[in-house]
């Protein structure tokens, strides 16, 4: 027989049918303890128990809890379960007043755009962005903070007009200068400056290749699995993704596609999530193939600049001359995420009508911070920054490899190539619940990532993203004994 709580949770689930149902169960959640329907310090069903009851995957429910906990609206009790808060997030809804007919009981499904909805629905931007083991996170505290700001400081003091009014002409020509010099030496980047668009960030640059080439309803290739950052800007856009497979040489292109995509967005360098490199063959399948079906490669040069056992591949854009390649990068792993700036190089033929399209969009800005970096990159600072990060980060990779080995065993390690990143891929025996280790971990105090959640199709891998890059030796080993503890108590190995 089901529980009152679980009937409640039903009725309010079936009064809004619309939607994806992990976002619905989250709301309905939230409303139930802001209304004190859940009171403070009630301990909320198992996630078993109420997936059963509520008809619905463990899964679903279990997003919904750690939806809670991040928010602050519940917290886990190692051993006793998930209990609501005593104090509840100050952007919680106030209570309902159930006598007054004039009072939304909750936030009505049309006050949301149907774009809005959607993305909210995608929505997994996590509020865990530092720490054990959260995934693509650099050691901010090894940037040389002091000499950036020194620079700074000094171009504060005199600027010119030109760094205080909008900008139009595609970012700061010092820093697009700079960054053509740089991207021609280690990455074999063909880029001119006027083909260098500044943006803030890889996000921004999506959006703008996806309002610009390509219109409502037209089809994207995207990676399966891959980045749902990337994802839901296209979504944003109307545009529909067709999920293709990778393997150990990337992509695999549909080569009975019919009609063609617009455009096809890639991580070669090091594929996100599984951490593999793309085959020069298969380089060359995809752009004979995007030269004879006239569409765009969207090249996301992901972690490029941190592989240890080789040196960088050569990007996929500067392959050949003319390709129809749009090769774009960013600061955040190279130096700190909320610096939010990155670059976008874009064919001659695009130059001028992306840069005006970001000027309309965008208005861009911070023109002396970007000019800041252009003498960090053109003082030879930015190359021995990442020079020393490369080894930081190969030297804690390995320590990680070695604790899998030692306490897992070999059948844990990274299916695909595991020299590059800022993360590894934990690999889980086929059928466990991903997500359900990944959740006890965080009741645990230890960020991790279900690899499942990367994939829009049903054929899903399972392990855990483990990023390394921002925490110590002594750290990563605390948190693998508590990640290991996790992987014991789910059956996924023995005692």
């Amino acid at each position: 027989m089901r529980s009152l709580y679980a009937d409640h949770l039903l009725a309010r689930l079936q009064e809004n049918p619309h939607g994806k149902l992990h976002q619905r169960l989250l709301l309905v959640l939230q409303q139930a303890i802001t209304e004190g329907i859940f009171p403070a310090e009630t301990r909320l069903p198992a996630s078993r128990d109420l997936a059963k009851e509520l008809n619905v995957s463990r899964n679903t429910v279990l997003n919904a809890y750690e939806a809670l906990l991040s928010e602050g609206y519940v917290t886990a009790r190692t051993g006793s379960g998930t209990w609501v808060a005593n104090m509840l997030p100050e952007f919680s809804p106030a209570p309902v007043q159930p006598s007054s007919k004039d009072v939304p009981r909750a936030l009505p499904a049309h006050s949301l755009s149907t774009r809005g909805a959607e993305l909210l629905g995608y929505a997994n931007a996590s509020p865990y962005q530092w720490g054990a083991f959260v995934p693509g996170a650099p050691d901010v505290t090894a940037f040389p903070h002091a000499l950036l700001r020194k620079i700074e400081d000094r171009l504060q003091k005199s600027p010119d007009i030109e760094q205080l009014i909008y900008s139009n002409g595609g970012g700061c020509a010092q820093l697009r200068q700079a960054l053509s010099e740089y991207l021609r030496v280690t990455r074999s980047v063909n880029a001119e400056v006027e083909q260098i668009i500044i943006t803030e960030g890889i996000h921004q640059t999506v959006d703008l290749v996806a309002k610009v080439l390509a219109d409502v309803n037209d089809t994207v290739w995207v990676e399966d699995p891959g980045y749902w950052g990337t994802r839901n800007i296209l979504r944003c856009n109307g545009l529909r993704l067709h999920a293709l497979p990778v393997d150990a040489e990337g992509i695999i292109p549909d080569v009975s596609a019919a009609p063609p995509p617009k455009m096809v967005f890639v991580t070669p360098s090091h594929q996100y999530p599984l951490g593999g490199l793309m085959s020069l063959s298969r380089r060359q399948q995809l752009l004979e193939m995007a030269r004879r079906q006239r569409f765009w490669i969207i090249e996301d040069d992901y972690d490029s600049e941190f592989r240890f056992s080789q040196p960088p591949h050569p990007a996929l854009q500067g392959l050949e001359d003319n390709a129809p390649v749009l090769y774009m990068g960013t600061f955040s792993k190279t130096l700190y995420p909320a610096l939010r700036m990155g670059y976008l190089v874009v064919p001659k033929s695009l130059s001028h009508p992306l840069r005006t399209a970001a000027a309309e969009l965008y208005r861009g800005g911070h023109l002396i911070k970007q000019r800041a970096i252009a003498e960090f990159i053109r003082g030879g600072h930015f190359a021995a920054h990442i020079r020393r990060m490369r080894l930081l980060y190969h030297q804690r990779r390995q320590f990680l490899l070695s604790l899998i080995l030692r306490y897992l065993g070999n059948d844990f390690l990274p299916r695909y190539s595991h020299d590059a990143g800022l993360h590894l891929v934990l690999s889980l025996p086929d059928g466990c619940d991903d997500v359900a280790i990944a959740t006890r971990a965080l009741h645990k105090g230890v960020v991790v990532r279900a690899l499942s959640q990367y994939y829009l199709s049903a054929q899903q891998e399972r392990g855990l993203l483990l990023g390394y890059a921002c925490i110590d030796e002594p750290k990563l080993f605390a948190a693998f004994m508590v990640l290991r503890e996790c992987l014991r108590q789910e059956g996924i190995i023995g005692c």
